[in-house]
């Protein structure tokens, strides 16, 4: 009898922990599909705002404004929005081609309250179409008019693929996790879009018409305010479209410290959503028959690709000493495929978009980047962030 309870709560739990390993594997499956370079675009270019939130940028703002003019039509604006700043952010920005608009407040602090202030100074001339773009952040050969066609032609948000690169010089553990970023910001979403199915907003290289930006609920603290923005607008109607086609990219910073905040900001978000929000999209799925909440709803399901798999490894173990006490073979069984489709999907994802990333030599020693991320994990348990932080720029 007890044999019995055992081995039910073992495959219960494996059972969930399948779920994402499941939609892992099949985004980087469908990722490796043909894609082709031919999109939808608008004959015409809209009216264009970019929207960049800073604070305290003065090391790096002047060379993401120049990028952004570049790319600006006649008709087009650039707004800067310094937030909070006790820098030169904002005369570096004006300098450099920018209009500029200031906004102070001791306890309302960060990104989404400072988009939310931008898109409020945008409405006087409310543009057709705009783009976010972080304040570190590069653009990618016509990504903006790339995102602004598709946008207006689709009446959807749009995400550019949004990439983070090491340092020169930078070690393992480093190329690890940018082999971990390529995974979740191009490999799995274009992976869904093969299949017809919505991304997540990461951050920046975001377009949305004016009418759906001007109504978006942005003037709040959460950790990740684009994943919220996601779900809101797929719960409206209008989940993102990813848009590989556009490129954004910015750098990982060098310090420890700056790694340690972002890294801790981004993960305990996307673990705070899929609490809060997995369940609430699913529900939404069921009640309006939506593959397009499903789908969202299982992408944000899939947790950091280092936590997944300390979950796997972990269930392996235990089963197996389950196993060895008491005889149950079947868990063993199930976590051992659980094994076998993670290990899949990472080799998959790394010979079709990792090798020039990383070696498969230095792939192989990501079981110590994963320990090394065990502390994050249980700081989430015990004592999570939910403020927004801004990570600490490599020109400070």
């Amino acid at each position: 009898m007890i044999i019995s309870v055992v081995q039910v709560v073992l495959l219960l739990g494996l059972a969930l922990l399948a779920v994402p390993v499941l939609v892992l594997l099949v985004q980087v499956v469908s990722a490796r599909r043909r894609v082709s370079s031919v999109i939808d675009l608008s004959p015409q270019r809209p009216r264009i705002a970019v929207l960049v939130p800073a604070h305290n940028e003065a090391g790096g703002i002047s060379e993401v404004v120049q990028g952004i003019v570049r790319q600006l039509g006649s008709a087009d604006r650039v707004l800067v929005v310094a937030d909070n700043c006790s820098d030169e952010t904002a005369q570096i920005a004006r300098a450099a081609g920018a209009e500029v608009t200031e906004r102070f407040h001791d306890e309302l602090r960060g990104k989404g309250y400072a988009l939310d202030h931008g898109v409020a100074h945008l409405a006087a001339d409310a543009p057709e179409v705009v783009i976010i773009v972080d304040a570190d952040c590069y653009l990618g050969e016509q990504a903006l008019d790339t995102l602004a066609r598709r946008c207006v032609r689709t009446g959807r948000p749009v995400q550019a693929l949004y990439l983070m690169h090491t340092p020169e010089g930078a070690g393992p553990m480093r190329k690890i996790a940018e082999f971990a970023w390529l995974v979740k910001n191009w490999v799995r979403p274009l992976g869904f879009h093969q299949l017809g199915l919505p991304c997540q907003l990461m951050g920046t290289g975001m377009a949305f018409t004016w009418q759906q930006i001007g109504r978006a609920d942005l003037a709040t603290g959460h950790i990740v305010e684009d994943m919220k923005l996601g779900v809101d607008l797929a719960e409206a109607g209008e989940p993102a479209l990813f848009c590989p086609q556009a490129m954004v990219y910015s750098y990982f910073p060098s310090s420890d410290s700056g790694i340690e905040t972002q890294r801790t900001r981004w993960e305990h978000g996307h673990l705070s959503v899929i609490q809060s929000y997995v369940p609430r999209l699913l529900g939404g799925a069921l009640r309006r028959g939506s593959a397009a909440l499903a789908g969202l709803a299982l992408d944000l399901s899939v947790p950091p690709l280092a936590l997944l798999v300390m979950l796997v490894a972990s269930a392996w173990l235990l089963t197996a000493l389950f196993w060895v006490g008491l005889g149950t073979v079947l868990p063993v069984l199930v976590a051992s495929v659980l094994v076998a489709c993670i290990a899949g999907a990472v080799l998959l994802a790394w010979s079709g978009y990792g090798r020039e990333v990383i070696t498969l030599g230095e792939l192989m020693g990501a079981f110590g980047y994963v320990a090394r991320k065990l502390p994050l994990y249980f700081k989430f348990l015990f004592n999570r962030q939910v403020a927004w932080v801004r990570s600490k720029r490599d020109s400070e």
